[in-house]
């Protein structure tokens, strides 16, 4: 399979998840007027195992086209931006951790590490976002919510990713490129 084929039918494979992700599992967040979810679980495996580009575009446009199948329209333009830098923040580092790689296949720390500066910088944007929307109070109010949501996703991320390297040979995934 040539190369642009390939990034299409992972990238939408990988938005596909991401928006899936994001509305098996919402709980709403009445104070914001957002939701705490698990897709950010997919957009870390996708962005450590595909790389940056492709954690970009499915983290970016699967959270933002949840947001809006959800309701949460208003959201969608500042998670297209949080949600696929977050992607590529993590799937950027990931691509690093190739070389601290265990023998037996789990992603190395900095796959770990990854996923929790991608979490921390969710928290951070939709923080600074809240503040400017709601204030502070609603702002200070959805970081619980939105931590528990990154923490939970670095964990089942890990898990997840864990999974996927063992059925899926890294050498299949990305033209020969190790990611993970």
């Amino acid at each position: 399979m040539n190369n642009r084929l390939r990034l299409l039918a992972y990238g939408g494979l990988g938005i596909a998840l991401v928006a899936v992700g994001t509305i098996a599992i919402n709980i709403p967040m009445p104070g914001t007027q957002g939701y705490v979810n698990v897709g950010d679980t997919f957009i870390f495996v996708i962005a450590a195992i595909f790389g940056p580009l492709l954690g970009l575009i499915a983290g970016g446009i699967g959270s933002a086209l949840a947001d809006l199948i959800l309701g949460y329209a208003h959201w969608a333009p500042f998670t297209l931006v949080i949600k696929g830098l977050e992607g590529l923040l993590v799937g950027w580092i990931a691509e690093r951790s190739s070389r601290t790689q265990t023998l037996v296949g789990r992603p190395g720390m900095l796959t770990l590490l990854a996923y929790l500066l991608g979490a921390a910088w969710m928290v951070l944007g939709y923080t600074v976002v809240e503040i400017f929307i709601y204030g502070w109070g609603a702002a200070v109010g959805s970081i619980p919510g939105n931590s528990v949501q990154g923490i939970s996703s670095v964990v089942l991320g890990w898990f997840l990713t864990v999974a996927v390297r063992r059925v899926l040979p890294a050498g299949r995934l990305n033209s020969g490129r190790t990611n993970v």
